[in-house]
């Protein structure tokens, strides 16, 4: 499998913060600020060996991204991790019931982050 990581985050500074903590590591990004722009990368490209999706974003966000991924078998066993700034007890279990495999709150602990990626890298 590919070390190829999808970034989905509508903060362009996320999305940099995050490519530098992961490009030093070696991984392939890609990264995207929508999350039906999302979808449309992951049919087109089947290499991604996780998402890192944010969850609070505007028109689609993480929940629902989340869940129309699951319904589309093509992208349906892709491994999300649940990026977010809502860091309850109640919103870890909310993402995860969403249909993601982990979750990473905010600020990013970057070691918690790299622990999350390698369980699917």
């Amino acid at each position: 499998m590919s070390k190829k990581i999808l970034i989905v985050d509508d903060d362009p500074n996320n999305i940099f913060a995050l490519r530098l903590t992961l490009k030093a590591r070696k991984y392939q990004l890609e990264s995207c600020m929508m999350a039906d722009e999302a979808i449309r990368i992951l049919k087109e490209d089947k290499e991604f060996c996780v998402v890192l999706m944010d969850m609070m974003m505007p028109e689609i966000d993480g929940y629902e991204a989340i869940k129309i991924i699951r319904n589309t078998p093509e992208i349906s066993k892709t491994p999300i991790i649940a990026v977010t700034a809502q860091a309850m007890d109640e919103d870890r279990q909310k993402c995860l019931e969403a249909g993601a495999q982990d979750y990473i709150k905010k600020p990013i602990d970057v070691d918690l982050l790299l622990n999350a990626i390698e369980k699917h890298c």
